[in-house]
């Protein structure tokens, strides 16, 4: 019996190349997404060779698609060449040419304009690697504006990494002074702070840690008379209160605005996060209809809280809000995340839209939502 080799793959050089890509091979860049960036093959499509057996098939289903695959000297696309192969790609050709040589024999090229400035470029150098983000998804947080509800400890490990990270504008919603006793968990302020407004403090911390982000500082308390104001111009708003009252407040401004909130609770040694997504997805009312008595929710002051536990709910905050600015990931719209710090275990709930929902079911006054929306919603018992 005779078994069928698969095909060898050809490698060329930049005449064959040249011609092969006006013939209408698909060209697969496979170099990573910095190289890219500083310029490529008008109409390459980048798949790094880290991800070339994951991924060419949902780029390029048809395997008798004719593939032109080049790197910078063609030693990696060698590579990825032998992959593709494998994969069962019927006709791969190797440019095994070093892409300055393209550019001399006058090969198409183009080089985009750069998203980010060379010093912004060093800065974010790691993060860009990451092919979910990129320049462009780093253009996307540089742009972005997120609202912190209070300054805290929640609030602390959230503005710190979301500073650190890029975000260009943070909003701080704080009327509180530091206090001594908030030095254990909010390692946004210091010993040096303590009687210091929480905002003038937290803006000292961030200026040093990025001085490109721009902290706006909102030096009062959220309520009924001012959140549609607070939260209008923001694109994500990061719960970190430590009351019902104002989470319904805000709750039923962002229903109305059409605002992503990223919610997070914290009890002793126990934190919750979930995030929703107004008509996307239930809201707070949803998973608490109605409030409970103050004595069955009592706050850090008398109930305790550990001063890691923060720092954990807030980290997964954030990671909420990288995922929305970016459109990247799924986020926890629809579950709530429950985090036992005692046993170190996580659990998830899911969490269905109400129809019935005072601010965001179906005979709610507010904004028409797109059929689209609100078809994707889920809907069912709140639970």
């Amino acid at each position: 019996m005779t078994i069928e080799q698969p095909p060898i793959f050809r490698e060329v050089g930049v005449e064959e190349a040249k011609q092969l890509r006006d013939a209408g091979y698909r060209v697969i860049d496979v170099r990573e997404p910095v190289e890219w960036d500083e310029g490529h093959l008008p109409g390459a499509t980048l798949i790094p060779l880290a991800d070339v057996a994951s991924r060419i098939e949902s780029e390029v289903p048809d395997h008798d698609t004719p593939l032109l695959v080049h790197c910078l000297s063609g030693l990696r696309s060698a590579r990825a060449s032998a992959i593709l192969n494998q994969l069962g790609y019927r006709t791969v050709v190797n440019l095994k040419a070093h892409l300055n040589d393209w550019r001399l024999a006058g090969g198409a090229w183009e080089e985009p304009t750069p998203l980010l400035s060379p010093e912004q470029r060093r800065r974010y150098s790691r993060q860009v690697l990451i092919p979910e983000v990129g320049q462009e998804g780093q253009r996307k947080l540089l742009d972005s504006k997120v609202l912190l509800i209070g300054a805290g400890g929640l609030g602390s490990p959230i503005a710190l990494y979301l500073t650190a990270s890029g975000v260009g504008t943070i909003g701080l919603v704080d009327d509180d002074v530091v206090d001594e006793s908030n030095l254990q968990r909010q390692v946004l302020h210091s010993t040096d702070r303590v009687g210091m407004k929480k905002v003038d403090s937290a803006e000292l911390t961030l200026r040093g840690l990025n001085p490109e982000t721009r902290v706006i500082k909102h030096e009062e308390r959220l309520g009924a008379d001012n959140v549609e104001r607070l939260i209008g111009d923001y694109d994500v708003i990061v719960d970190g209160t430590d009351n019902f009252d104002t989470r319904y407040v805000l709750n039923d401004a962002a229903v109305k605005l059409r605002k992503p909130v990223v919610h997070g609770s914290i009890y002793r040694w126990d934190g919750q996060v979930t995030t929703f997504i107004p008509f996307a997805g239930p809201c707070y009312r949803c998973m608490y209809p109605t409030q409970p008595p103050p004595e069955l929710a009592p706050g850090c002051d008398v109930a305790g809280v550990l001063g890691v536990l923060p720092g954990i709910v807030g980290l997964l905050q954030a990671n909420e809000v990288f995922k929305l600015l970016l459109g990247v990931g799924e986020t926890l719209a629809g579950r709530l995340l429950l985090f036992d710090a005692a046993g170190t275990t996580f659990d998830e709930v899911r969490i269905w839209r109400d129809p019935g929902c005072p601010a965001c079911g179906d005979g709610s006054t507010r904004p028409e939502a797109s059929a689209d929306a609100v078809a994707a919603a889920p809907a069912g018992p709140a639970r």
